[in-house]
């Protein structure tokens, strides 16, 4: 069997899979009950200064696909409406019931060094295995100066991620926020600062839908609504994307990462870890079916790796960064053209609406004499797109063939139709 322990910066933990810092990891009774599901690890929900916040309600609300399945989850909740004292209380508990599993504390504090000073001591002394910068929050705390508010400026990420390595001896995982045009240029603030690691992504700005009737938008505070912070298997591609540019930047290639963003699945997982991520965190799945999910991911992920040769997590961190570039780098003399399974086409004909109407025009529609329909691809007109193979209700019916063109490596920067092409 594979080994799923992992060290992520100096934080032991027997297998990749977190709870991020959320409601499920909001006071000792869920982190219990947690632990005793298989999680490897939690971050604590993030703490502050005293008295703590005070929250709406309602706070959730969803993007729903067919038959009610979430596929985006939306929020309003703010960090700990709990004491500080209690908070601290049951950390110290947890950790020493629970010495094996990793527990790491989110905070947020306002951009002052003496509040950060204060408080680093006093979570060190729980003996938690680390504390996560909260610089991601993207309602209600920036308009106090936290959360995204500092996540969006580099300078003040560098800032206090220093005074945090100065006041405390735990690693220092910076949380950051998506809500931003370049995701590198906070990473690198981070590392500027002495940070062990970066954790992303913390949730998008998103309104998810709106009552008609009372036009306002989900979820209602009275009759009225704000934005929130957006989480779910719908903003994976988003957390993918961000994960990988850091571990391919030259200035934080190697800073380890957790990465966060509509993990639901072994394979999510293993999908973040190839792009190089360290650990994995887990929230909106954990509150739409259980902890229990977690033996699945762990059992999932385990025999995949077995079934790949991978003894342990490491074996294949970052293994799909050198195989991330940018575009103008890509083969423009490589080509694919689809080809159509006759043995399992349903004949729905999904694959030449899409085609016909906005794509290539390149699937032909035959009838023949009993009334039955056959498609076949025009390959002298296919420029593999793949539209046809995405709309394909039928998997592994259609697959895009590689073509032999004769022709070498020829990037962007190299093709004569560039007028910028480098000269060779």
């Amino acid at each position: 069997m594979a080994d799923l322990s992992i060290d992520f910066c100096g934080i032991k933990s027997p297998n990749p899979f977190w709870l991020a810092s959320a409601p499920p990891t909001d006071k000792a009774y869920n982190v219990v009950r947690a632990f005793e599901a298989g999680w490897g690890g939690v971050v604590w929900k993030t703490l502050g200064e005293d008295p703590p916040a005070v929250n709406v309600s309602s706070r959730y609300s969803a993007h729903y696909g067919k038959n009610r399945e979430v596929i985006g989850f939306n929020n309003i909740e703010l960090i700990t409406d709990r004491s500080l004292e209690i908070n601290l209380r049951e950390i110290t508990e947890v950790k020493k019931a629970w010495p094996d599993r990793a527990l790491v504390v989110s905070l947020m504090l306002p951009c002052e060094e003496a509040p950060w000073a204060a408080i680093l001591p006093l979570v060190e002394a729980t003996g938690a295995d680390g504390i996560e910068l909260n610089f991601g929050c993207p309602h209600g705390m920036p308009e106090r100066g936290m959360g995204a508010a500092v996540g969006q400026v580099p300078d003040y990420v560098r800032m206090v991620t220093a005074w945090c390595k100065k006041h405390t001896r735990l690693p220092v995982i910076v949380k950051l926020t998506p809500n931003i045009t370049d995701v590198r240029h906070p990473a690198r603030a981070a590392l500027a600062g002495g940070a062990d690691a970066v954790s992303l992504i913390n949730t998008i700005n998103s309104i998810t839908h709106l009552d008609l009737e009372r036009m306002v938008a989900h979820p209602v505070v009275g009759g009225a609504s704000t934005h929130g912070g957006y989480c779910g298997s719908a903003v994976k591609p988003i957390a993918l994307n961000m994960v990988a540019e850091i571990a391919r930047d030259p200035a934080t290639r190697g800073l380890p990462i957790s990465g966060i963003g509509g993990i639901g699945s072994w394979r999510d997982a293993a999908e973040f870890i190839a792009l190089g991520a360290g650990s994995v965190q887990v929230c909106t799945a954990a509150m739409l079916h259980g902890f229990r999910i977690v033996e699945e991911m762990k059992d999932g992920l385990s025999r995949w790796m077995d079934s790949q040769g991978y003894a342990n997590i490491a074996a294949f961190s970052g293994r799909a960064v050198q195989n991330t570039t940018d575009w103008k780098y890509l083969d423009m003399n490589y080509q694919v053209v689809a080809r159509i399974d006759q043995d399992t086409c349903i004949k729905c004909g999904k694959c030449y609406v899409a085609c016909e109407d906005t794509s290539h025009q390149a699937i032909a529609r035959a009838v023949d004499a009993g009334g039955t329909r056959r498609y076949e691809v025009i390959a002298s007109e296919c420029v593999g797109c793949n539209l046809c193979e995405i709309t394909c209700p039928v998997q592994d019916c259609i697959s895009m063939v590689p073509q032999d063109t004769g022709k070498p490596y020829m990037n962007w920067t190299q093709d004569p139709r560039n007028p910028r092409a480098e000269v060779v």
